[in-house]
């Protein structure tokens, strides 16, 4: 069993993890989708290492881990940790990666740019279509 601790988190979320914002296009109308911002944290790992994500899971005490299908030629079936929920990114997870700061630039940039963004969302930004534009834009600078 891998110990799980705050320096081996910033290690494996450095290499394999994501902080995004789903943005509907606001100048797209679009009945497929009724969300119009969805923030997360993701973590996906290959089958055989999803034993890693439960860990985290336990650690966070908070997200989902579950079966992603790959039918991509060359790419294995994985597993992935989300935390999804506004309220477990807000108490949990931006807390914690603002203590323990990443080491990658790029995932750096785009932690600083989710924290941007999940601050315009609680305070309604996504509510308004300039909002929305807003935070589309900021979408198109993360990784």
């Amino acid at each position: 069993m891998q110990n799980i601790n705050p320096d081996y988190i910033i290690g494996l979320v450095d290499g394999e993890g994501s902080f995004t914002v789903y943005v509907r296009n606001p100048l797209k109308v679009s009945l497929i989708r009724r969300v119009q911002v969805e923030p997360k944290f993701y973590l996906k790992l290959i089958e055989k290492d999803k034993k890693i994500l439960y860990q985290l899971k336990d650690f966070f005490g908070c997200g989902s881990v579950y079966f992603q299908k790959d039918t991509r030629p060359n790419h294995q079936n994985c597993y992935r940790y989300e935390v999804y929920n506004r309220n477990d990114l807000k108490l949990v997870i931006v807390p914690f990666f603002k203590k323990h700061i990443l080491k990658f630039p790029s995932k750096k940039k785009d932690f600083l740019i989710f924290c941007k963004m999940f601050s315009m969302i609680e305070k309604g930004a996504h509510l308004k279509e300039s909002g929305l534009k807003k935070l589309y834009a900021l979408k198109q600078h993360m990784h």
